[in-house]
């Protein structure tokens, strides 16, 4: 630890949870998708060995305690209890003796269920209000169990979707089964158990809270009852493996909620819904003497879903002074999560503030940080940069259910940085049977994910930009204030690639293949925008021309586009001061099965909660000086003040060359999409060649 920075020691003290003892702070949080029990890829318990490959790499990199992604005490599909698959136990015990033999410790986290919060994917939609179907597939999926909840209440994801209330005896049998599971991860060797969760509006923290829980029996009413699911829970384990085996729980502090599916963003005066700081006071101690060992903290629930799954939109260490400010009321270890900077979470557990620091998806983006940080590599550690694109992409937007695929929903936990996150059976590096000399057209980040993979299985590469410099299209993407973390990628892109022996050629446009003497050429050539024929569309600044400065714009801004681009030059807008204005001819912003909920749910309530105009179901009619006339779906038209019009209408592929033999076209010249798909496809691609 010679070369590491003194502004992270504290990071890497030793403490204690019970008589557990830790030997650094740094906490691996828990990830749907991370489960040792499997998720939903198969159709029931069993242990996953993706998961256990995925968490010894990370405790062979020097983090200190790992807490597994939520385990559904009944299985998704089948369902089937923890406790009743023993082999997979067996099979645990043997995995926990490896991650022991590393020095880090793991927690199994297991969740109650989801209640209204259950992510419901649109096909599951029309089964749920189809009484006879529902019953013939409930031995496969028991839709109603799934999103059962403390009272009857309207789904997070559909509002085609009433949830309904559970039975005592259901409660009950998931308190049993608790008790149960954690005695057989005790006798497995696991260090301790996390209940999930009196947190982010899952269904134990519906029970807790007023507006989600209206039962009239010990279950609802008072603050004693409210608490008691998830009381009785730790009560029943504690008499199953003893007062000393460490429970923790994940809890968030605050709700931040202002109404079902409306959550309050930050800085933003408002009243809570939810639990307020007075009752989160009161609950944290009461938790705690009801046999909580930890908190694992952070805010908000699935209706102010930004606050526990932040995009890139939330400030860094988001959460940190409301998990600090609790601490003060409890005297078990209390854990902080949220964007949390390594040099800011030091700096916190040194003053005695929290206790530990949480982080997830930068595990994801980066299985080695935390050696990078020891070793004082920082510049070599490619930053997450919380887009959600792989991890956890369950998008809605106005009328849908959750409009994630059935394959992503049964894989998520992935990462849209780097293809081999919890799908290293699929994404492999091989060295090349035949080294071959590859020529890559377009150094955007597809080009640049495409020439390093290709190096790294010993391929002679020679990179060639039009520009000059690399990163393609996603410096412009990169350009807002709050993508310190997608500037970041680029710096950390452009220092891969000085890794390696490849050749990069700026301010060369490739006029004719023929002249590239390659075994193998890459076309990643991007993407162009899209043209809206309308007149005046002449005066509109091309949203790529405004990210990168070309153009300035006055005061009045009306964005033409709705789309995540669009909203976020509006957001970027706004924090400039500017009066944004956006135009969207769909019933809603950010229309895209592409964009996890926690995104762009963000944005919506943002501009709500701001004011910022926002005209849907309405179309350009014209550009003027000075103005913009537009029509929305009664056909009535309306003319409002523009200083500026930016243009945000989508993007089509701009392939520099067509595909043949041994041409292969990769990122946006193939398909409009996303990071992950760019990523992903330069993989398909040179995993093969």
């Amino acid at each position: 630890m010679t070369n590491m920075d003194d502004k992270y020691k504290a990071l890497f003290t030793p403490w204690k949870i019970r008589d557990l003892e830790i030997k650094n702070r740094i906490v691996l949080c828990p990830m749907g998708g991370t489960s040792l029990f499997g998720w939903m890829e198969h159709t029931g318990n069993h242990f996953d060995k993706e998961a256990a490959k995925f968490f010894l790499e990370r405790a062979n990199n020097n983090v200190g305690l790992i807490i597994t992604g939520i385990a559904p005490i009944k299985s998704t599909y089948m369902g089937q209890w923890l406790w009743q698959n023993k082999k997979m136990f067996d099979e645990l015990k043997e995995f926990m003796d490896e991650i022991h033999k590393t020095g880090a410790k793991l927690f199994i986290q297991i969740t109650a269920g989801m209640g209204r919060s259950w992510a419901i994917p649109t096909p599951l939609v029309m089964l749920h209000n189809a009484p006879v179907i529902r019953d013939i597939i409930k031995p496969i999926i028991d839709i109603p169990y799934q999103s059962a909840s403390p009272s009857e209440l309207p789904s997070r994801w559909s509002d085609k979707v009433t949830t309904r209330a559970m039975t005592v005896k259901e409660i009950e049998e998931i308190v049993d089964a608790f008790a149960k599971t954690a005695e057989l991860c005790k006798a497995a060797g696991v260090d301790g158990v996390e209940v999930h969760a009196v947190h982010e509006g899952y269904l134990l923290d519906q029970f807790t809270l007023e507006y989600t829980n209206k039962r009239t029996d010990k279950y609802g009413g008072s603050f004693e009852n409210r608490y008691r699911f998830a009381t009785d829970i730790v009560k029943a384990i504690k008499e199953k493996c003893g007062e000393d085996y460490p429970v923790s729980l994940r809890y968030s502090v605050l709700s931040k909620v202002k109404d079902f599916c409306v959550g309050a963003v930050p800085g933003e005066e408002y009243t809570e819904i939810g639990r307020d700081m007075e009752e989160s006071e009161k609950a944290a101690k009461y938790l705690q003497d009801a046999g909580y060992d930890m908190l694992n903290a952070d805010n908000g629930t699935y209706d102010s879903w930004y606050w526990a799954h932040p995009p890139m939109y939330m400030p860094l260490n988001c959460n940190l002074d409301d998990v600090a400010h609790i601490k003060k009321f409890v005297d078990i270890p209390v854990v902080c999560a949220g964007r949390m900077e390594p040099d800011v979470g030091a700096k916190a557990i040194e003053e005695g503030l929290i206790d530990g620091m949480g982080v997830a998806r930068q595990f994801l983006a980066d299985s080695e940080w935390i050696t990078k940080l020891i070793e004082n590599r920082l510049e070599d550690i490619r930053p997450c940069i919380c887009c959600h694109n792989a991890c956890f992409n369950m998008a809605k937007y106005k009328g849908t259910a959750n409009q994630q695929s059935i394959y992503d929903a049964s894989h998520i936990a992935r990462c849209a940085l780097d293809p081999r996150v919890m799908q290293s059976d699929k994404y492999q590096l091989k060295p090349a049977s035949k080294i071959k000399n590859i020529a890559v057209i377009g150094g955007g980040i597809g080009g640049m994910e495409a020439a390093i993979v290709s190096a790294k299985r010993g391929h002679k590469v020679t990179l060639y930009e039009k520009s000059d410099r690399l990163g393609g299209v996603f410096i412009a993407a990169a350009a807002p204030e709050f993508k310190e973390k997608d500037k970041m990628l680029i710096a950390w892109y452009e220092r891969e690639i000085a890794k390696y022996p490849i050749e990069v050629k700026l301010n060369t446009e490739v006029a004719a293949l023929e002249d590239l003497k390659a075994d193998e050429i890459i076309v990643a050539t991007g993407s162009v925008a899209n043209k809206i024929p309308v007149p005046g569309a002449e005066k509109g600044i091309e949203a790529v021309d405004y990210l990168l400065g070309k153009q300035e714009v006055g005061e009045n801004v009306v964005i033409v586009g709705g789309g995540l681009s669009g909203c976020e030059i509006a957001y970027e807008l706004y924090l400039q001061g500017k009066k944004p204005v956006i135009v969207e001819m769909k019933n809603d912003l950010i229309v895209s099965d592409k964009i996890c909920l926690a995104n762009s749910s963000f944005l919506r309530d943002f501009f709500n909660a701001n004011k910022v105009p926002v005209y849907l179901e309405t179309g350009v009619k014209e550009i003027k000086d000075g103005s913009v006339v537009i029509s929305g779906k009664d056909g009535k038209s309306e003319e409002i003040a523009a200083d500026s019009v930016i243009l945000s209408t989508g993007y089509k592929s701009a392939p520099a060359f067509a595909k043949k033999k041994n041409v292969h076209i990769i990122g946006d010249a193939k398909q409009v999409g996303n990071l992950r798909t760019v990523i992903w496809s330069a993989w398909d691609v040179c995993m093969k060649l």
